[in-house]
């Protein structure tokens, strides 16, 4: 029998030997250790001359040191399995009891030594002595432990990029769990500080640059990504580099899901187009200004969209005293109220049916509910549909939302939030001009009510139903073609928590009748997320150019012509005004002789060609 198999036997046997047991032998070595201490301690005060040691008082001194360890061992569960063994929540058990024991039977020592023929100095030598002697004991038990765990024949060995608390965190993960799909082999980080570093046997081998040699120098096949809140532009870099050395890129998940227990540190997931074309989330520390939402009554339209259901989830977190989800889509609520309640039963008061475009239905609702703050989520959004069905947009943009202001200042809402978009700025679509005009209207309820009445606008919110990314996904899935309007359009991202959170931080810092504008960072070229999720996708899928359809921008625009760009509260947010517009003053045909002036300019094509339906490029 080897030593490891030996060693791996006797830990098993005092695995079932239970609890009890581990812990009675680990206070018997707790004891071993004191008494070796205060021998030691005794001896060498009086230079190890035993004969002016008083044997029985001695005696008695270690079966007081011992019970008063065991009864402050049991007192801050060092003897009873509440922590990790060997971790440092054990340690700072370990020295409160040492510290205890040395105490409560120390004192008594210093008093009366000269009397029983103890020195005095014995507990201040022998307590750091046995404390040392036990945490060594348990740091050895804990390395042999660790040494003892068998992987996975199938784990692969990683990288580990970032060297902080994350990526140590995750080293010990992969090191301690013996399900662990990964070996860490080394790690990379950017900082100078940390070259040479170790953490739990793992080296720190170089930086992001130095990918490609500390890849083919371990033979890792994975590279894990521990970097809290990693921009898009850094995971890009990153990836690039990473498939170019041949690994496989992993993600942890964000570590508010992890606090939230949705997921776990060991959940890494593949790295996905959403990462790469996102950007570094703003921090908008909503926990500061979103008391507003606390013990009132909240409606939310459009509950069961995109938008609508995510800014519902984030609401019921600040405890409103009633959370109202509107909607027509009642498939849509019973998803929202699944993901908020944990059920789908749509017969509570919180999921309500109805249309925002029949007045005396909204009306009723609001005067029944009596909401305090409302959040108009509802909403047409897909342009060339709007395109070809004005008259739509007309109903649901524009009356729409006149039919919620009209509701809300009946009852005396003081919160009222419209979203909006950024083809709003300088609009040249059927969509643009209709989510123009529903801002121009809440700044009018705005003015008329005295209460804070505003709307947020942003750009495309990545994953929402029917946008950019979902599409690309299925017509690749499809085998292709993967369609695009104009090789140079570009376009702003943000991901729906953050679209969410500057919603509900505009109802806390907006004023009446302004606008909210999100820094949106870089627009991107659509080209280069085709490109990127056809890579990442392994097949050889064409890509073929429409144009641009009627009323569709090239480069969209967040901040419209005489709109100013003031950004008061936070460096990110920036605050703007637009015209109101009172209902009387609303004229449909004026409005669409606007939108045909507006979109009237031809598509603009690629510089010295034009473009045929099937013109099109190989991936």
């Amino acid at each position: 029998m080897t030593l490891s198999s030996f060693a791996q036997t006797q830990i098993n046997n005092l695995r079932a030997r239970g609890p009890l047991s581990r812990f009675g032998i680990q206070f018997l070595i707790d004891g071993a250790a004191w008494l070796f201490a205060l021998t030691f301690a005794v001896l060498l005060r009086y230079d190890f001359d035993s004969s002016q040691i008083s044997w029985s008082w001695f005696a008695l001194i270690v079966a007081a040191t011992l019970l008063v360890q065991l009864v402050a061992g049991w007192a801050v569960y060092l003897y009873r399995g509440r922590h990790p063994y060997g971790s440092f929540a054990e340690v700072r058990s370990l020295l409160y009891t040492v510290l205890i024991a040395a105490v409560v039977v120390g004192l008594p020592v210093v008093l009366f030594g000269t009397l029983i023929q103890v020195p005095r100095s014995a507990f201040l030598i022998a307590a750091p002595t046995a404390f040392v002697l036990m945490g060594g004991v348990r740091y050895i038990k804990r390395l042999i432990l660790e040494s003892l765990i068998e992987h996975d024949a199938k784990a692969e060995p990683a990288l580990v990029y970032g060297a902080g608390y994350l990526g140590s965190t995750i080293v010990r993960r992969m090191l301690t769990d013996r399900n662990s799909l990964f070996i860490p082999v080394g790690i990379i980080d950017d900082s100078p500080a940390r070259r040479n570093s170790w953490f739990d046997g793992v080296r720190v081998l170089g930086t992001g640059r130095d990918i490609e040699a500390v890849a083919a120098s371990t033979e890792a096949k994975v590279l894990v990504v521990a970097i809290a809140k990693a921009d898009a532009g850094f995971l890009r870099e990153i990836n690039d580099r990473a498939t170019a050395a041949g690994l496989q890129v992993k993600v942890l998940p964000p570590l508010e899901e992890i606090i939230e227990g949705k997921s776990r540190l060991r959940d890494l997931r593949d790295i996905s187009i959403e990462d790469l074309i996102g950007r570094h989330p703003v921090d908008t520390k909503i926990e500061s200004i979103a008391g507003y939402l606390k013990g009132k009554r909240v409606l939310v339209t459009g509950a069961g969209g995109s938008i609508g259901s995510e800014l519902c989830r984030q609401i019921h977190k600040f405890a409103p005293s009633e959370l109202i989800m509107l909607d027509h889509d009642e498939t849509g609520l019973q998803s929202t109220q699944i993901s908020i309640f944990g059920h789908g039963l749509l017969d509570t008061p919180d999921v309500v049916l109805a249309s925002i475009r029949d007045a005396d239905s909204v009306l009723e609702i609001f005067k029944n509910r009596r909401p305090e703050v409302v959040f108009h989520a509802a909403a047409l959004k897909h342009l060339p549909m709007l395109e070809q069905f004005p008259d739509e947009a007309w109903k649901t943009n524009v009356l729409g939302t006149l039919n919620v202001l009209a509701a809300a200042q009946a009852v005396g809402v003081t919160t009222f939030v419209n979203i909006s978009t950024d083809k709003a700025a300088n609009p040249t679509s059927i969509l643009g001009h209709s989510k123009r005009v529903a801002e121009k209207l809440t700044a009018w309820a705005a003015e008329q009510s005295g209460q804070r009445y505003l709307s947020v606008r942003f750009g495309n919110v990545i994953g929402s139903r029917g946008s950019m990314l979902p599409t690309f996904t299925s017509l690749i899935e499809a085998g292709g073609p993967l369609t695009i309007t104009h090789p140079d359009v570009t376009r702003y991202f943000m991901t729906i928590p953050e679209a969410c959170q500057l919603v509900v931080q505009a109802g806390g810092i907006g004023r009446p009748a302004e606008v909210l504008i999100l820094d949106m960072g870089e627009p991107v070229r659509i080209l280069d997320v085709a490109q990127r999720m056809i890579d990442m996708s392994g097949q050889d899928i064409a890509i073929v150019y429409t144009g641009l359809r009627p009323g569709e921008k090239l480069h969209e625009e967040l901040v419209g012509l005489n709109e100013t760009d003031e950004r008061p509260v936070h460096p990110k947010i920036s605050h703007t005004v637009v015209p109101s517009i009172a209902p009387e003053n609303l004229d449909k045909d004026r409005w669409m002789e606007r939108c045909k002036a507006a979109n009237g300019q031809p598509p603009v094509e690629p510089a010295g060609r034009s473009i045929p339906d099937q013109e099109s490029i190989s991936r």
